[in-house]
């Protein structure tokens, strides 16, 4: 039997990043599918000027999150 992870409700982070060139979200997309696994959804916005990143779900791994961004060289901050 194949097991599923439980979701609650939907919770969207919002982080301010340094992120500006799509060459940036590919490098980074392993990194962030490896942390978000199983937990969330995410996606950048480039066209905003705090070049969003967006993480539906993302509870359980905000920290890590954070620390992986900063590890890469990219700045990320989570706003309220």
């Amino acid at each position: 039997m194949r097991t599923q992870p439980i979701q609650s409700a939907t919770e969207v982070l919002v982080f301010k990043t340094s992120v500006s060139h799509r060459t940036d979200v590919e490098q980074l997309r392993p990194l962030l599918d490896r942390t978000l696994a199983g937990f969330a959804r995410w996606n950048f916005d480039l066209e905003d000027r705090d070049r969003i990143l967006r993480v539906e779900n993302g509870a359980p791994a905000r920290h890590e999150l954070i620390t992986v961004m900063r590890n890469s060289g990219y700045e990320c901050v989570e706003l309220e």
